[in-house]
């Protein structure tokens, strides 16, 4: 015990000397978004700078700080000044950059922000936080993201790290459900359930084998704030697992992650490995008598893996199914003992709450929905990223004030993954919260939204999550394994321009039945996406059957395109992007496209910034 609040003085001191540094301290984004844009290049490019021109600088990774749009990542800190961030850094910013801000301050480059602690301007740089992007943001999961090195536990400790288990200790396992409690934290992996009642339930549940068990599998499209949490910031997650292990008593947990996350199981690794090297996992952690071992466990990338007894299953070996319940896994889950899972996000959120209290927490968010919720901002919007807003928090707010808007006219909103529904625009005022959302047929989910504009087909949209939940369906009920097909089959006959008004009713029919016969949450929210299209874009539907158009020009066989010879100025962008050079034509003069070579692939029609390319219905008899 000693040993660790000597390990915790010395980090809060390090930490300390670190942001007074004599030198400068470069610190660079690097996780999966900022190394996918090129934060790897950046990283090399930098050592390399610094050797030529012998330059004494701590160069550090972090996580991702939210706004993917904007990376790679480059924050600088001057001796003296508050560390400022500069986004989108390539070979040419990099060489400009340094060193002449290192030198005299002055590179010629608008820094985006400080992330001093204060959010007024500092040496006439505005507050990072006051980007529009991160005004509304309220940074409770998130807070350590894109500020420490993942990968160095004293940055975690300087922080608060662990402060939250030790007054776990102090309080007991049911003053740590008592908490919870009090905190109001549901579920974040999407269906809400009371986090502290899943933790009782298991708790109280017979048997002196309990397992903890994290899913890490975030499989749905377009998600990924999990993944950025775990390269972020590990030991979050890792401490909340020990909160939580400690609260039901099991002494053995697992992280569920998929395979395709190897940055985040690198990272928790050396992580997990640190902790048993300080004594925070393993026997009697902190001389509390509780002692916990944690165990990654890979998963192969099922989207079925998402529902608790599939995942169970995985985990023990066994193919991903999922089994009827009762029983329930908190009273006979893994090896038939009891068992809870908890989302990421969930636990990740545990460590904020016992160290600032339960009532702190309950103090975020709405009235049913407390406290804050990640999402990974996705689609046809100008600010793409992670990020965290308080629960009750609007649609309109998120998709316009937060990220940005539309370049082109809203249309929809896509919550909850495949698993959830597409809300029209007559929901941008709905508060983000469970109740809400479900009540406007969608989900919460474990946080995905993806926006769509005027270029979206909406039936093409339900067909392609249909397909995807089709494919991943595990095959053992036959609502599902059936019905999903059936559904597929009849919107490829509708974005064909092969259906009829009747087949209207067979898809809702078949959506019934599948939502209310299948054995788990992904064959019972599978319709969702057709029912909600159906609901508020049905005149789509019907404009596909009737009149065979499709008006986004999205759907292959509904649509033949064509240069609009007056808008077209000859600039050679869709000549450059056609793959079978179908357009031709010389620079400045209006072009030609061959139908006869077209294959419809829509690049010319996505790269052409004058309208020029325009996508026509095919009359089909």
């Amino acid at each position: 015990m000693n040993d660790f609040f000597a390990l915790q003085e010395r980090s809060l001191e390090e930490w300390q000397v670190l942001q007074a540094s004599p030198d400068p301290v470069i610190y660079i984004g690097m996780g999966s978004c900022g190394l996918a844009s090129g934060a790897g290049d950046v990283w090399d490019l930098t050592k390399e700078i610094l050797d030529q021109q012998k330059l004494k600088i701590n160069v550090l990774k972090v996580g991702c700080i939210g706004p993917c749009y904007l990376e790679p990542f480059m924050d600088i800190q001057k001796p003296g000044l508050p560390r400022v961030s500069f986004n989108n850094v390539n070979e040419q910013k990099l060489r400009k950059l340094i060193p002449a801000y290192l030198k005299n301050g002055k590179s010629g480059i608008r820094p985006l922000g400080h992330l001093g602690d204060t959010r007024e301007p500092l040496d006439g740089i505005k507050s990072f936080w006051e980007q529009p992007m991160l005004k509304l943001q309220e940074r409770i999961v998130l807070r350590n993201c894109g500020i420490i090195d993942p990968e160095n536990i004293k940055h975690y400790l300087a922080r608060g790290g662990f402060k939250g288990l030790l007054k776990s200790f102090e309080l007991g396992p049911d003053g740590v459900i008592e908490e919870a409690k009090t905190a109001g934290l549901r579920g974040r992996g999407g269906a809400g359930f009371p986090t502290w009642k899943k933790w009782q339930l298991c708790q109280e549940a017979p048997g002196r084998k309990k397992y903890l068990i994290c899913n890490a599998d975030e499989g749905d499209p377009g998600a990924f704030m999990n993944r950025s949490l775990m390269e972020g910031d590990p030991y979050s997650l890792l401490e909340g697992m020990i909160i939580a292990a400690y609260a039901i008593q099991a002494e053995q947990a697992y992280i569920y992650i998929r395979a395709e996350y190897p940055l985040a199981i690198a990272r928790l690794k050396l992580a997990i490995a640190r902790l048993h090297d300080c004594g925070l996992l393993g026997k009697n952690i902190l001389g509390s008598g509780f002692g916990l071992d944690i165990r990654l466990k890979e998963g192969a990338g099922a989207f079925v893996c998402g529902e608790e007894t599939a995942l169970i299953a995985s985990v023990e070996g066994r193919r991903g199914m999922p089994r009827s319940r009762p029983p329930y896994p908190a009273s006979s889950g893994l090896n038939g003992s009891p068992t809870n899972i908890n989302n990421v996000e969930t636990l990740a959120t545990i460590p904020t709450i016992m160290r600032e209290g339960g009532k702190w927490f309950a103090g975020h968010g709405s009235e049913k929905s407390k406290g804050t919720k990640t999402f990974a901002l996705v689609g046809k919007i100008r600010r793409t990223g992670l990020i965290e807003v308080p629960m009750g928090i609007t649609l309109r707010e998120i998709i316009f004030d937060i990220g940005g808007g539309t370049r082109k006219e809203f249309k929809a909103v896509q919550t909850g993954g495949p698993s959830g529904g597409c809300l029209s625009r007559e929901f941008l005022d709905l508060p983000v919260d469970y109740e809400s959302l479900t009540g406007a047929g969608s989900i919460m989910g474990s946080g995905g939204l993806i926006i769509m504009d005027e270029d979206t087909c909406m039936v093409d949209v339900a067909q392609y999550f249909l397909r995807f939940t089709s494919a991943e369906s595990c095959g053992k009920c036959t609502p599902c394994r059936i019905g999903t097909k059936r559904m597929v089959e009849i919107l490829e006959k509708i974005t064909s321009g092969n259906a009829e008004m009747t087949d209207i009713q067979i898809l809702e029919d078949l959506c019934g039945t599948v939502k209310e016969g299948s054995l788990c949450g992904l064959g019972q929210t599978a319709p969702n996406p057709v029912l909600t299209t159906l609901k508020y874009f049905r005149n789509e539907y019907e404009q596909h059957i009737v009149e065979h158009r499709c008006a986004a020009a999205v759907c292959r066989e509904l649509v033949e395109y064509r240069v609009i010879k007056d808008k077209c100025t000859g600039c050679q962008r869709c000549v450059d992007v056609c793959p079978t050079d179908a357009i031709t034509g010389p620079r400045s003069e209006p072009h030609f496209l061959d139908l006869s070579k077209c294959i419809k692939c829509r690049a010319c029609y996505e790269i052409c910034r004058f309208d020029a390319i325009a996508g026509d219905a095919i009359i089909i008899e």
